[in-house]
């Protein structure tokens, strides 16, 4: 049966995911189900943006933590330049501070590695298709999170004694912005950012970005974007 009759292509899929076992079973896996053809396998986020460029792939299933460059990276980085290319995002974690950044960077589908195959690819199908793939504790998560009641702005404003701008820095920070993005999009210098940035860290007894990006989902500071 031809194309034009009715034949789909299979989609052609990157597997990114540092753990090498894990990572070729991913890809064995796939190998014996219809409607897939995995194109290449990626150890890093680094790498995995790197193949996309080369290889045009449909969709990336992504693991979000890895080294050199992380899923939540790598998914922004390669829906900004290869927009084309879908990715699902295929992790242990399904905790908050996995999936919402993972979703404000691009992701049109999460799933957990507990997943079967059968579900992997709905997942994949369903993206090229213009939907979400997520998995069913995924939707929930998200169903819950969308009716919490957002924070009042006094609320977060005297948050641990920060200042307005700092809270809208930590904000910005918890959305997966860099300091650069920052500075655009407040219409300041990096070095002001960096300032803020300094001080919010201070104040709330935090160490780094990822601490930063946790703190502002467990205090309700960002939301996930509606569809």
């Amino acid at each position: 049966m031809t194309e034009a009759e009715g034949e789909k292509k299979p989609a052609r899929v990157v597997v990114a995911d540092d753990q090498t076992v894990v990572r070729e079973g991913i890809v064995m896996l796939l190998g014996l189900l219809p409607g897939v053809e995995v194109v290449g396998s990626a150890g890093d986020g680094e790498e995995a943006v790197r193949l996309v460029g080369e290889l045009a792939p449909d969709v990336v299933l992504m693991d979000l933590r890895m080294p050199r460059c992380d899923g939540v990276e790598a998914t922004r980085r390669i829906r900004a330049r290869y927009p084309g290319t879908q990715v699902v995002v295929l992790t242990t974690y399904a905790d908050d501070e996995s999936l919402f950044p993972a979703l404000h960077a691009g992701a049109r589908g999460y799933l957990t590695k507990d997943a079967g195959g059968d579900e992997i690819v709905r997942a994949v199908e369903s993206v090229l298709s213009g939907d979400a793939g997520l998995s069913p504790s995924v939707q929930r998560r998200l169903l819950e999170r969308l009716s919490e009641p957002a924070p009042k702005p006094a609320e977060a404003e005297a948050l641990d004694g920060l200042t307005a701008r700092e809270t809208e820095v930590l904000v910005l920070i918890g959305e997966g912005l860099s300091n650069q993005e920052i500075a655009r999009k407040l219409h300041v210098s990096t070095a002001t950012v960096k300032t803020h940035i300094n001080n919010l860290f201070a104040k709330t007894g935090l160490k780094d970005r990822a601490q930063a990006v946790r703190y502002a989902y467990g205090k309700g500071l960002v939301r996930p974007r509606a569809e």
